[in-house]
């Protein structure tokens, strides 16, 4: 994809996605962080309809390191890897209170010192509570860069080096959610809706179907 096509492509998707951002509810970046983690290979949705019970027992850092794991499993027990991500949630606390006094450090390498936070999730954290310009690869980034043209890899990291060179320096703060929320909606994994696709003509994808309107 050509500079003046990966520029239009974006204007493109700004002017369907109004609100590029999260879909996790959270009130602040504690919360938004522990709804990441419970996020991983979850989808937002779900994760949605239990944080409102484990924020309301647990809203801060402080309350979240002094229960246990077994106790949070009870909040959370309906998402997919849960006895694990009770554990790394409750260790994560924990080690915020005693390395960071209770704050969420705005630094990768901290935050990937924390019990299940890799280089996605700090990503993702990084861009929406700091608005830090990067970009996390998650399932639905990946299929639409390669999908697109916009950034073609085998792996999430090859996709991660190509998109932080082929976005346009004026859109990496919110390609992130722009990505996600086309990969999400209308870029779907299984049946794309390119009938309704705002990049159908910057797009790649040989295998386009365009649906008849009566």
């Amino acid at each position: 994809m050509r500079a003046a096509k990966r520029e239009q492509f974006f204007q493109n998707l700004s002017k369907a996605i109004l609100e590029p951002t999260t879909e996790l509810q959270h009130a602040n970046t504690f919360e938004l962080l522990i709804a990441i983690i419970l996020s991983a290979q979850t989808t937002d949705a779900a994760v949605n309809k239990v944080t409102p019970s484990l924020f309301g027992n647990y809203p801060t850092p402080q309350k979240l390191a002094q229960t246990t794991p077994e106790e949070v499993l009870t909040h959370i027990k309906t998402l997919g890897l849960a006895p694990t991500k009770a554990k790394n949630i409750v260790k994560t606390a924990r080690q915020l209170c005693e390395h960071h006094q209770g704050e969420i450090p705005e630094d990768s390498e901290a935050l990937q010192a924390l019990p299940g936070v890799g280089r996605k999730t700090a990503n993702v954290l990084l861009n929406t509570a700091f608005g830090h310009p990067v970009i996390a690869v998650d399932t639905h980034v990946f299929r639409v860069s390669n999908r697109t043209g916009l950034a073609c890899g085998k792996t999430v990291e090859e996709v991660d080096r190509k998109l932080a060179r082929n976005v346009p320096p004026n859109w990496r703060k919110d390609a992130h959610h722009y990505l996600i929320l086309q990969g999400r909606y209308t870029c779907k994994a299984r049946k794309p809706l390119c009938g309704k696709c705002p990049v159908l003509h910057e797009c790649s994808y040989p295998n386009k179907e365009i649906q008849k309107v009566n």
